[in-house]
């Protein structure tokens, strides 16, 4: 009897140490599962603010410890990684901004006495091929000045209320001898109904122009061009459209890229130097707007402008 009670008492015993050894096992588990989801949170809420937090979880498993410490030196180096990076691009933009500076001042002297050898011997075609790649170059060197200064930052819009038909039908019209010499077939829809945005009449004129200038130059072997204005409840959209080359997509996402070729797409780089759509983006972007395309090569092209209303 004594034998017996005995067995039972060492098999409870045995069960009971099996209960607890699984029961530990069980809340190591599931304490582990809990820090291991807390870094998984930490390090998502970190990438998406991109902010310089670091990792702290309170445990006394050494092998987390170590995981946090390993994770928070990548972090530490991908914080340097930024900031080395964006101390390179505002001296990248500095530089730019300054050697458009020092470039354009001469140049400006060189038209000079250019345009006056030029009056003085009218008939001279070598002197006037000679001026029109000097204007080229100050357009390219005014356009990097451009670009150097709104990425810099130093451009400051005040933002007021803009009709954006009017500029719509001025920048339509002003290309109206090119287009009638390229025998081009012009479709404009624009409401009579007048829309309001909030911008800039300067940079709106800019972007519509840059737009259209690429339309034109790129699009020529369609033979057509078009403009429609149109709106939601929110914002007002301007739809650029020709109907040439088009742009494959997969340099679709890159055409507004800071001097991106696209040899593939429309034989030559877009808007001749790479500039053009770089700025127009920018400044679209800097009026609380945004530029997008969408292309079907030798289909149809569409850039949309998209302003908020007031």
């Amino acid at each position: 009897m004594n034998e017996s009670i005995l067995i039972i008492s060492l098999i409870a015993v045995i069960i009971v140490l099996l209960c607890v050894i699984l029961y530990q096992q069980f809340a190591f588990h599931k304490g582990m599962g809990k820090n291991l989801r807390e870094i998984s949170q930490k390090i998502a809420d970190i990438l998406e603010q991109d902010s310089a937090e670091q990792i702290m979880v309170f445990t006394d498993n050494k092998e987390l410890i170590s995981l946090c410490g390993q994770l928070n030196c990548l972090l530490l180096d991908r914080q340097k990684i930024k900031i080395d990076f964006k101390r390179q691009e505002e001296s990248s933009k500095k530089m730019l901004s300054n050697i458009s500076h020092d470039i354009k001042t001469p140049l400006t002297v060189i038209l000079g006495y250019l345009e006056i050898m030029r009056l003085s011997d009218k008939e001279n075609v070598s002197l006037q091929k000679v001026e029109a790649k000097a204007q080229q170059v100050m357009e390219l060197i005014n356009q990097f000045f451009t670009l150097a200064k709104l990425e810099a930052g130093d451009t400051q819009m005040e933002l007021i209320k803009v009709n954006i038909n009017e500029l719509c039908r001025e920048n339509i019209l002003g290309f109206y001898d090119i287009l009638q010499q390229k025998d081009f077939a012009v479709e404009i829809s624009i409401p009579e109904q007048d829309i309001s945005v909030l911008g800039s009449e300067e940079a709106i004129h800019r972007i519509l122009s840059n737009l259209i200038s690429n339309a034109v130059r790129y699009g020529s072997a369609g033979g057509y061009i078009g403009l429609t204005l149109r709106e939601d409840e929110t914002y007002a959209f301007v739809d650029i459209v020709d109907k040439g080359r088009g742009i494959e997509r997969a340099f679709a996402a890159s055409v507004f890229e800071r001097l991106y070729t696209m040899e593939d797409s429309r034989n030559r780089n877009i808007h001749g130097n790479g500039l053009g759509l770089t700025i127009a983006k920018n400044l679209a972007n800097q009026l609380g707007g945004d530029i997008t395309l969408e292309s079907e090569p030798n289909v149809k092209t569409v850039f949309t402008v998209q302003l908020r209303k007031v």
